[in-house]
Order: structure tokens, then C-alpha cells, then sequence
């Protein structure tokens, strides 16, 4: 009987980012957007759909960013569940170049008081050799704010347009 390796603890990790001047159903529909990542995760270059139906588990999106002139990071990522009702969405990383071997994350919008919303972010994945649980935590985190950032803007912008055509 061969001796199995033991299992390394799992990494864990959530966050979130608030959106204060905007409505969960403004975000929700940005955010489920799967394949379209790039219009708001920060240094996110490219963002598309290679496999599945939109909108439906099963859908497959590849992502990519650069981060110098020679070195192209890149993963496909699996769309798990999506509940429109409860504005939350699992997907799970199933191929990259970035040392993930396993990672499920859950991203949802949740209300505040009537004052905004937040934008939820956990996961769950096997260590990555060459880095560190913070690294993960604070790139996690850094990404999230620079979505809510990209998202809050644009929303502010479509508002202000939109009173504008009322004049």
C-alpha cells in the first residue's frame, strides 16, 4: 500500500469593497457579466468566452494580463453556479500558468442600509508554491477595491449622462 502524501491545508481567504452611491440591481448585472471581467479587473486585458452558454453554469471565459512587456499571466475559469435572486456567483480556476492547482471563489452583491452596496469576494484554494497566503489576500483585496472603483465610476457616469438627457 503506497503512502499517501499528507494533505496540505487549504488556503481561505474573503473580502470586500463598498460601493456607497450605487443599488445592487446596478451592480449585479456588471458583476454576473462573466466574460466581460475585463471592463473592471484592474491590469485585465483580455476577457472572453470559450465555451458554454452566457449567463449559464458550465460557462468557460479565458482571462489574461500582462505584467511587464514578456510575461502574459493567464487562466480559464469556470462558471459554477449563478443566482440572479440572490446576486451571487461561485466559479472555479480550471487551467492556468499561475500556480493555481485548485481555487473556487464566491463573489456576491450585497446590500447596506439603504446607503449602497458591497461587493463580497471569498475563496477557497490549495496552497500556491511561491507565494504566500497574504500575497494572495492582498492581491485579492487591492483587485477588488480597483473593481468597485472601475464600477462605481462607470455607474456615476451613466447616471450623469442620463440626467443630462432629461434637460
Amino acid at each position: 500500500m503506497a503512502l499517501e502524501e499528507p494533505q496540505q491545508p487549504k488556503w481561505e481567504g474573503q473580502t470586500s469593497a463598498e460601493l456607497k452611491g450605487s443599488k445592487v440591481q446596478e451592480v449585479w448585472p456588471l458583476l454576473a457579466d462573466f466574460c466581460n471581467m475585463d471592463k473592471w479587473f484592474p491590469g485585465l486585458h483580455t476577457c472572453y468566452q470559450v465555451g458554454g452558454v452566457p449567463g449559464q453554469p458550465g460557462l468557460v471565459r479565458y482571462c489574461e494580463r500582462g505584467t511587464d512587456e514578456t510575461t502574459i499571466l493567464w487562466a480559464k475559469e469556470k462558471l459554477l453556479t449563478i443566482d440572479p435572486i440572490n446576486q451571487c456567483m461561485t466559479y472555479e480556476i480550471v487551467d492556468n500558468n499561475m500556480g493555481f492547482e485548485s481555487y473556487v471563489a464566491t463573489m456576491q452583491v450585497v446590500p447596506i442600509n439603504n446607503h449602497g452596496c458591497k461587493i463580497e469576494w471569498s475563496f477557497v484554494c490549495d496552497q500556491i508554491e511561491g507565494t504566500s497566503l497574504e500575497d494572495l489576500q492582498s492581491f485579492v483585496e487591492s483587485s477588488l477595491q480597483g473593481i468597485a472603483k472601475k464600477m462605481e465610476l462607470a455607474l456615476l457616469s451613466n447616471t450623469s449622462t442620463s440626467m443630462g438627457d432629461k434637460r
